[in-house]
């Protein structure tokens, strides 16, 4: 038999047999008679102390935060998401206290501003949203309502009123461009303004034929970029000419 041959032969019969020394002292001996796990993991896990008491444990001490709690945008937010473990204090209320987040930087991490969360979440720039002041001054927790519906598109849309201000549209209502139902004010994502959709909407001012002052600028509408929405060209809330 050739050497390479026993050589090879060896070191695999070396390598089975430190296999099989690993499987007996290393493999817990219960691996496998459930699944692939170890039988006994099952047991450890129901050993472990409980942590978190559930809703049910913190609605029988505070029945009227948790009937506000119940009816209002947060209904499906657990106690414990932002209180954190509550059993020790359901044992011993004295003892244990649950936190009170009261701090500005908590709720942002599900409210601040992120495209990939769904339409309608309520949404927020840290930043600029009332600044230093923490969110629970405005806003209960258990009932996060708006303390008032803004009025006016300033109230949310600054920048653009501020751009607006010092333009040749400052005299423009919003509304006269977007159609504004009430309830985008209370859920603005809910319900979205609308945007012109053909030329022919800035024409009533801007075409040749519009009844409009004669110094506002006049374009052939015919012509004038007529495959495209004036404002895919033009800023309309500061519209010079690009």
């Amino acid at each position: 038999m050739p050497r390479q041959v026993t050589t090879l032969a060896i070191f695999f019969l070396i390598l089975g047999g430190l296999l099989v020394l690993a499987r007996h002292y290393f493999v817990p001996k219960s691996f496998g008679e459930l699944g692939h796990y170890r039988a006994e993991a099952i047991q450890a896990n129901t050993d472990r102390p409980l942590v978190y008491a559930g809703r049910e444990v913190c609605a029988a001490c505070h029945p009227e935060i948790a009937e506000m709690h119940g009816q209002a945008h947060h209904k499906t937010v657990a106690c414990e998401v932002c209180h954190g473990a509550a059993a020790a204090h359901a044992e011993s209320p004295t003892e244990f206290k649950p936190p009170a987040p009261r701090q500005r930087g908590y709720c942002p991490l599900c409210h601040g501003y992120d495209p990939s969360r769904p339409t309608g979440f309520p949404q927020i720039d840290p930043i600029m949203h009332n600044p230093v002041q923490p969110c629970i001054t405005c806003h209960n927790p258990h009932a996060p309502v708006p303390p008032q519906v803004p009025r006016e598109c300033s109230a949310c849309h600054g920048e653009i009123a501020r751009t607006k201000s010092i333009s040749k549209h400052a005299a423009i209502p919003c509304t006269r461009c977007h159609e504004t139902q009430e309830k985008h004010k209370a859920e603005p994502l809910l319900s979205t303004p609308t945007k012109p959709t053909t030329h022919d909407f800035c024409g009533q001012c801007h075409g040749l034929e519009a009844n409009a002052p004669s110094e506002i600028p006049r374009v052939d509408l015919a012509s004038h970029g007529e495959r495209y929405v004036c404002w895919q060209c033009h800023y309309s809330h500061l519209p010079e000419v690009q």
